[in-house]
């Protein structure tokens, strides 16, 4: 897991690509270097969501799961 430190690093490199790279106005730069951290939650919430839902609607696709949830479970010494 990285250090307090270097996540600062990437978060300051963003804010500055951000603020460099964009034509936006001042204000909307502003915000897409406050948010732009969001963007890998916002894409792990979405893939794990298309998972349940595939889950549901793929019975054998949701047997693979929890198949694969058992095991890593029970790998991690749960």
């Amino acid at each position: 897991m990285p250090d307090g430190v270097s996540l600062a690093a990437v978060y300051a490199v963003g804010v500055a690509l951000a603020c460099l790279a964009s034509d936006a106005p001042a204000l909307a730069r502003l915000g897409l270097a406050l948010v732009w951290p969001l963007g890998p939650i916002a894409f792990v919430v979405t893939i794990a969501g298309l998972i349940a839902v595939a889950a549901i609607a793929f019975p054998a696709f949701g047997l693979v799961v929890a198949i694969c949830g058992a095991a890593a479970w029970f790998l991690a010494g749960g």
